[in-house]
């Protein structure tokens, strides 16, 4: 069940617009088999609107972020860049074809974990937001008393992103996040702690699998339309560094 927070300037945009808010809502909770049972709308300076979403959880599926073990394979369901994306389109730098990517994979839900809880061998999972993938690993890390070997050539990453990049679109968030990590990500070069620090708005699910079920992660990524495939591997934690970066 979800309830909706509305904040909306009645002032600057039509209560219609906001009608057209709800009404996607509704469409995206329908699609996830989720009520929207009510809420509460407030007048507000600015346009806002979010879900709070309340459910059931069988206890023998509920996987954490504390029980990653040295020799798992690390997956992520979303690529990694819609920092740099939304970044470069404020900044006017974003080419006409390029309108939407970020978007496009804001939009694509998270409901594979339905399926992923099932699997025994995902030993812990958790999601990527606003601290980026080093932030959400390092939590991981530091949670299950691991360290996480990353296969940059592997990342999952917006490939159009990265001339954006290259042109200095980098969020402010990405720095506050790489200031935030401290000893936590040893030194690198300037593209991996970019993208590493990548703020993600609704990003993938990361998991740390048992190798032994890998084949079962990937199926599933399958029936999902994705290609998943393990960009890195848990160790044995050795000195202060969560991360280290391979490629």
């Amino acid at each position: 069940m979800a309830l909706g927070i509305l904040g909306w300037p009645l002032d600057k945009l039509s209560a219609e617009v906001a009608g057209d808010v709800m009404a996607g809502a509704q469409a995206v909770c329908r699609e996830l088999g989720v009520a929207l049972a009510g809420g509460h709308s407030i007048d507000a300076p600015e346009p806002i609107f979010g879900l709070a979403v309340n459910g059931l959880v069988d206890l023998d599926k509920l996987k954490l972020n504390s029980t990653a073990k040295p020799g798992d394979l690390l997956y992520l369901t979303k690529p990694l860049g819609v920092g740099m994306l939304t970044t470069a389109e404020k900044r006017g730098l974003l080419q006409m074809g390029h309108h939407g990517l970020a978007r496009e994979t804001m939009l694509k839900p998270n409901s594979i974990g339905v399926k992923l809880a099932d699997v025994k061998g995902v030993n812990a999972m958790t999601d990527v937001t606003g601290f980026g993938l080093a932030g959400h690993l390092t939590e991981m890390c530091q949670a299950s008393n691991v360290m996480a070997q990353i296969d940059f050539r592997k990342l999952p990453r917006l490939a159009e992103a990265e001339s954006y990049r290259r042109q200095g679109a980098v969020p402010g968030g990405t720095l506050r996040n790489r200031d935030a990590l401290g000893d936590n990500l040893p030194a690198m070069d300037e593209a991996h702690w970019q993208w590493l620090c990548d703020p993600q708005t609704s990003g993938g699910l990361l998991l740390s699998v048992n190798p032994a079920w890998e084949d079962d992660v990937e199926r599933i990524g399958r029936e999902f339309g994705l290609s998943l495939r393990a960009f890195g591997v848990m160790k044995a934690r050795q000195g202060n560094a969560s991360i280290e970066v391979v490629g």
